[in-house]
């Protein structure tokens, strides 16, 4: 009697470190402070989550203030971080999270039962206390477990929020290239029409034959087709942004820049690239998260594997037939058919999955940012020779051109043929300068997560525009 008399107050002593670790509460801000921490360490921006009509009319501010004058890629992202629903959706995930692992790291509520019985003139009343000792016995692991799926969860968002970031600024650099291109078809259709127009009245004049006002008015059905063929590209471009950006009716009417940013004087050097994405890339550290976390797992498994239910129970059960009857009820699962080999066995493979896949994502990380750089100098270098070689020659021969033919020393078919040529080298450079910056961005995002290399469907679509040009 007086080992089960000391019971109650050896367990309260047992259980007290436990009950003041247990007793975790919400952080007010669902768990963004990581996930803002790298907005502002990698792209100097800032990041809400919407939870409430105030934070949705500060949202629509500063987006306002965006809008007031012609987007840049860094307002660009900065829209696309606080107007993204998308994104504003995987932010609530965070709070799921953080109120899983609050939930993990909370003791159980005890349990109290009452039983009032009656046969005949007898009553008896049945009272009842019972606290879950098997949650006891695993709290501190769990706790664990949650809370490195929590950091893996704020790891995940992170790099969501940071991929949704570098395709804002492919985005942007696409639609403003495709907006460049259709600028500079809309002045070769007018310059086509010009000559057209003279062609024709040439014709009428008989100084020009059939032959060669047919072969001027091709010209000018060329223009007309790429001056469509960019408005296309021009429309997709533009409504990928917006949709990245989140915007929508008058919102949808924002300012683009007439050019891309100018190429910069020398590429970036970076020869230890491999070792700084290795260092700061958000998937690899999750995937390593994963790995301890799995480990966590099968130790936990390992330490319930005979506890399946453990509880402990006080009863007090008076009658007015009878004395009073006090005692304790204690209860464990016979280990005779579940050994727990199963669980064990699945624990086991699971934590060595997480070693393979997480052995994947350092591989791929280093062959993608590789690839990334190779990209990135390689677009550096052909749209340094667009500027520097091919777009100048391209100019000289057509000055050359326009004095020979002033000077009557070429014919117009000739002076039409060059006017061609130099139609397909401005196409090249802005599609190459356009591919730089998109390169620059693919390389930006594989230093801190994946990146989507490869190219991009607008980007094809804007390369289609001067295609008719450089094929004649």
């Amino acid at each position: 009697m007086k080992t089960f008399k000391k019971l109650p107050m050896r367990l309260t002593l047992l259980a007290a470190p436990l009950l003041l670790a247990g007793c975790a509460s919400l952080s007010g801000n669902g768990g963004i402070a990581p996930v803002q921490d790298a907005a502002k360490a990698h792209l100097g921006a800032s990041l809400v989550a919407a939870t409430t009509d105030k934070d949705l009319d500060s949202i629509d501010q500063r987006v306002s203030e965006l809008l007031a004058k012609p987007l840049t890629a860094d307002a660009a992202v900065q829209m696309a971080l606080l107007n993204n629903r998308g994104l504003q959706a995987s932010l609530q995930e965070l709070g799921v999270a953080e109120a899983e692992m609050v939930q993990a790291s909370r003791m159980p509520n005890p349990g109290f039962s009452i039983t009032k019985l009656r046969r005949g003139d007898e009553r008896e009343i049945e009272r009842g206390f019972s606290f879950d000792l098997g949650h006891l016995v695993a709290l501190p692991l769990t706790r664990q477990l949650e809370s490195r799926r929590f950091a893996a969860v704020q790891r995940s968002v992170a790099m969501e929020m940071l991929s949704l970031a570098a395709e804002t600024r492919k985005a942007f650099y696409a639609a403003v290239a495709a907006e460049q291109m259709a600028g500079y078809m809309r002045d070769v259709r007018g310059t086509a029409d010009a000559g057209a127009e003279m062609a024709k009245r040439l014709a009428q004049a008989g100084n020009w034959t059939k032959l060669q006002q047919a072969r001027q008015h091709g010209f000018f059905s060329e223009a007309v087709l790429n001056v469509a063929r960019a408005d296309a590209a021009r429309v997709s471009t533009r409504e990928r942004l917006t949709r990245l950006l989140g915007l929508w009716g008058a919102q949808a009417a924002y300012t683009l820049p007439s050019r891309l940013p100018e190429l910069p004087a020398e590429p970036q050097d970076q020869p230890d690239i491999e070792q700084t994405a290795m260092a700061s890339r958000l998937d690899v550290q999750a995937a390593k998260t994963t790995v301890e976390a799995t480990a966590k797992y099968l130790g936990l498994s390992k330490v319930t594997r005979f506890i399946n239910v453990f509880e402990l129970g006080y009863q007090r059960n008076t009658s007015n037939e009878a004395p009073r009857q006090t005692g304790y009820e204690l209860s464990v699962e016979i280990p005779l058919f579940d050994w727990g080999d199963a669980r064990i066995a699945k624990a086991e493979g699971l934590y060595m999955q997480s070693v393979h896949r997480a052995a994947k994502t350092a591989v791929d990380a280093r062959s993608e940012v590789r690839e990334a750089y190779q990209g990135y100098r390689s677009a550096y270098d052909i749209a340094r020779h667009y500027r520097d070689d091919i777009v100048p020659t391209a100019k000289r021969v057509s000055d050359e051109n326009v004095l020979l033919y002033n000077g009557m020393f070429i014919s117009v078919f000739e002076l039409l043929a060059d006017a061609r040529a130099q139609i397909a080298a401005v196409n090249g450079s802005i599609e190459a300068l356009r591919d730089f910056w998109v390169a620059r961005s693919d390389l930006d995002m594989a230093l801190v997560g994946k990146p989507s290399l490869g190219g991009s469907g607008p980007s094809a679509s804007v390369a289609g525009t001067g295609g008719g040009a450089a094929a004649h």
